[in-house]
Parts: C-alpha cells; structure tokens; sequence
C-alpha cells in the first residue's frame, strides 16, 4: 500500500502555539441520561490524539460534538479556532470527517462515492485526479469500479478513510476508524495516520483496541461519559503503575528479608511478584535504579538471571486506571 502523500500542511491554519481543537465543560445529555459530562480538552496541532475508552463510554458523542455533527446540552467547543456552533462551509471544508457507522451508498461504485462526497465539499468537477490519487493511497484504486456492497469490510473502511481526505484537511475526525479488520491492515492504516501527522496534520483518533494508544502522541481515557486521564503514553503508564517498572528474574526464589532490602533501595517504591522468581520493582527512574538494584542484589547474596526495564503492556494500564477510577459519583450514561 503506497503512503498517504498530500500536499504540503495548509496554510492558515491555527498558530502552533494555540490548541486546535478545545472543548470546555462540554456535556451532552439525551433525555434523562448522560453521554459526556464536562469534557475539557486542548490539543495542539500536529499531533494523534487517541481517544479510548470501553463501548458506550462516550467516545462517539464527543468526536461528534467536536466535529460540530452534534449541538452539547452545555459547554462549548472550538476547531481551529472557531466555535463549532459558527462553523460554515468554508471551515467545514478544512476538517475531515469518518464517522463510526458506514454513510456510503451500497449500490454505487467506489468512484460514484468519492465524486458525491467531493462535490459535498466543494471541488471542482475536473476531480478526477484528486479522488484517483487517494484511492491510490489507499489501495482502493483498482476496485473503483465495484459496488460498495462488494467490497470487504476492511475495504469499506478504507472507502471511509478516502472520503474524509479527499479534500486535503488539516483535522481529522476518525471515529473506531481500525474497528473490525485485521491487524496488519489496522497496523498499516497507523503508518498512514503517523504519515499525516508528519505533514503537520492534527488527528483525533477513538478506539476500543487499548494498545493503538502506544501509536499516539496524546491520549485521553473515558469512562462512564468522563475523562478520567489524559497525557502520553508514557507518562499515563507511569500515572497508572506508580513509576518505572523494572523485571527482576531471580535463580531463586525471593525470601522475605531480601524483599524487604529491595524495598529500602532509594527509588523503589514498590516490589511485586510476577510470578515464578519474577518480579515487577517499582521505581521513580529506571535507568537511574538499575545499578542500585543490582547492588542490592549483590549484597544480599541474590544470584540475578534477569534484570531490565519493562513496559507493560497497554492493556494493563487502561485497566488498572479504570480500577483506579472513582466511579461512585458518576451519572446514568447512555451508549
């Protein structure tokens, strides 16, 4: 599959010192329930900002109110400096937009839909190169000609990803745009997304697969309409866990006294059995903390078969953040 080449970054666009997208106490409520409550954001451009959180935790409602689909029941938010309440053609033309649910029309070809969608926005009829070189991009070229009923899903979403580059925009809105294919194509699909942002694009990307987060410059965690975390990756992890994580692997088991002396190695804050004669030691700096370890080690008459830094995976960290989640107070949510 060839990269995602555009033009050059738009001009014009927001000032790099100033957010791209801001949302400020932005709430939506549907009848007597809750699908955001007081969400506050501010990205910078040019960057992925990964938006994950479990299935009707809100993450739909919010890129539809910051993509101004949807009007919040409070709060306001803004794209590119605008308020999404003011937004018109001109700057609608600016964003890209792929929602979740599929909105082509089965029976049409692929071409037929990228022309319909072009035309929404605005571009001239001589489009043909424009729509045949994103297709190209997203290796969609040579099935042009096929119904959209024909085509796989992996495939109807990369028609989804077309329609919403097709006008070159400088923000991009991509709901559970990896949901339901495969991983080497969900994997490539992120090449292109890292690609865009190289060009200086801004991307606000949801997602139910926990570990895309590690593809993002900034994530967001949500849970029951509320944004319990926010930052990089590293530091969520780090937030989650306590610190650094060192793997120490043992040619015997630990004792009691020997746990008790790592614990007192400045820097350690906590020592947990993995399992076996592995163990997870807390840390405030890794790189800083190995050598103290080991010379704890050493002193102690602990033989060491294994000692590194680790990165625990993901999908730990989310969980352990929604356990560490104080959800007592949290509202009624809708899906």
């Amino acid at each position: 599959m060839n990269e995602l080449a555009t033009s050059e970054p738009p001009q014009g666009g927001a000032a790099e010192s100033e957010p791209v997208i801001v949302a400020r106490g932005l709430r939506r409520e549907f009848g007597s329930e809750v699908a955001l409550v007081e969400l506050d954001l501010a990205i910078p451009p040019g960057l992925i900002f990964g938006f994950i959180g479990p299935s009707g935790s809100g993450k739909t409602t919010a890129v539809r109110l910051l993509a101004g689909i949807d009007v919040p029941t409070a709060g306001s938010a803004s794209v590119l400096g605008h308020r999404t309440a003011e937004f018109d053609g001109r700057l609608r033309s600016r964003i890209g937009y792929m929602p979740q649910s599929s909105v082509q029309f089965p029976n049409l070809s692929v071409q037929t839909n990228m022309s319909f969608v072009a035309s929404l926005y605005g571009l001239p009829l001589r489009r043909r190169e424009t729509i045949a070189k994103v297709l190209k991009q997203t290796d969609l070229y040579d099935h042009r000609s096929k119904a959209v009923r024909n085509l796989s899903g992996g495939m109807k979403r990369r028609l989804a990803l077309s329609a919403a580059l097709v006008h070159d925009p400088e923000v991009l809105f991509l709901d559970e745009p990896t949901a339901g294919i495969d991983p080497v194509l969900r994997r490539t699909l992120w090449d292109h997304f890292e690609h865009l942002r190289d060009q200086g694009r801004t991307l606000f990307i949801t997602t139910q697969y926990v570990n895309e987060a590690m593809y993002c410059d900034r994530v967001g965690v949500l849970a029951g309409g509320r944004l319990i975390a926010e930052g990089p990756p590293g530091e969520l992890r780090r937030q989650a866990l306590g610190g650094d994580v060192l793997e120490l692997i043992t040619a015997a088991d630990l004792d009691g006294t020997s746990v008790a002396r790592l614990c007192e190695v400045e820097g350690v804050s906590d020592v947990r059995r993995v399992s076996g004669r592995a163990h997870h030691l807390i840390v405030d700096a890794a790189t800083r903390r190995l050598e103290d370890v080991r010379d704890c080690c050493v002193a102690n008459s602990v033989e060491i078969e294994s000692l590194r830094e680790v990165q625990p995976p993901f999908d730990d960290v989310f969980a352990t953040l929604m356990r560490q989640h104080d959800g007592s107070d949290d509202e009624a949510v809708a899906g």
